[in-house]
């Protein structure tokens, strides 16, 4: 097949690189004597038509913003057979040879839905909450992980100053990823995720005894949002050692801000790697990492995979808190 245009879209929650992987897509569209178009507002801007031609200008001195220039958005009508055939209907009438989904989950399950329907589709995963199960790693965890951190270090030094216990909430929806990483890079005292049956006296209480007779005077408790609310998180401390807890919510703060070198450089091969599949004529693919190679696989099976937390990540995490 001759690809002379293709589209490229942002779906779901937003993630820092997603600017960085939709100049890639255009700078090797255009390398490649292909056209680019930009659909906003991700499944629901191919139903609607809301496109625009992505270019070398347009996309200039996008590679270190935050977001996503072409917007994003969550479209029940595309979940749906109608809006689906009006998608199609939209890609022949554009002309549209392939798309370069952007996204979660979500995405993915609507490019497979589009494939079944003759529309070559691949996927590259974006969310800060890095739970895809067939890679990896996300485009937008690392920049999260980071803000997150230097958030946290900034709390700690005030929490330290006035020998207080701080409980602080990250993302991750129903999944502890981010928490666990970022948990482990500033020494909190404890990490409750979702993955795991939290045992409140063991995994808390007494973490916070262990760091209180091994000397320390402050307390670092992050909270994974699917493990529960910091603020009841909060309560149960004052209710069974007598400490008042300040809890920070960091909330949408994570999704921001420029991305990181890794973000960036990761986002650049995968927007390349996604436009060399569709040349090829492949469709229902997404573009994966393992063990720090770049890797693509059949949609069915990447919706299909299912990860948890390995066990050295376990045993790390219970070594290194309440210490």
């Amino acid at each position: 097949m001759h690809v002379k245009r293709i589209g490229v879209l942002t779906s779901g929650g937003d993630a820092p690189g997603m600017n960085a992987c939709v100049r890639s897509v255009v700078r090797t569209a255009i390398h490649h004597g292909v056209e680019c178009y930009g659909i906003r507002r991700g499944w629901n801007g191919l139903i609607t038509g809301d496109v625009i031609r992505l270019d070398e200008k347009n996309i200039a001195h996008i590679i270190n913003r935050g977001g996503t220039i072409l917007y994003t958005a969550r479209s029940k009508e595309f979940m749906t057979e109608e809006g689906q055939k009006k998608a199609v209907s939209t890609c022949k009438f554009l002309g549209l040879d392939g798309i370069v989904a952007i996204g979660g989950d979500g995405t993915f399950r609507g490019a497979q839905a589009l494939s079944r329907h003759g529309v070559n589709v691949i996927g590259i995963p974006a969310t800060i909450d890095n739970d895809i199960s067939c890679t990896n790693y996300s485009l937008g965890f690392d920049t999260a992980a980071n803000t997150a951190i230097e958030c946290i270090d900034k709390l700690r030094d005030t929490m330290q100053s006035h020998e207080r216990c701080s409980v602080v909430e990250v993302m991750g929806r129903n999944a502890g990823y981010l928490a666990m990483y970022v948990g482990l890079a500033v020494g909190a005292t404890a990490v409750l995720v979702p993955e795991d049956h939290i045992d409140f006296d063991l995994d808390v209480i007494e973490k916070i005894r262990q760091a209180r007779f091994n000397g320390f005077t402050h307390y670092m408790i992050v909270v994974a949002e699917g493990a529960g609310s910091a603020a009841e998180i909060a309560k149960k401390i004052k209710h069974a050692i007598d400490l008042d807890p300040r809890v920070t919510v960091l909330g949408h703060i994570q999704r921001g801000g420029s991305p990181t070198g890794r973000d960036r450089v990761n986002a650049t091969k995968m927007g390349y790697l996604a436009v060399e599949l569709l040349l090829q004529g492949k469709t229902n693919r997404v573009i994966c990492t393992n063990e720090g190679s770049f890797i693509d696989m059949e949609i069915e099976r990447a919706l299909s995979m299912q990860r948890g937390i390995q066990k050295m990540e376990k045993d790390v995490l219970c070594a290194m808190t309440g210490i």
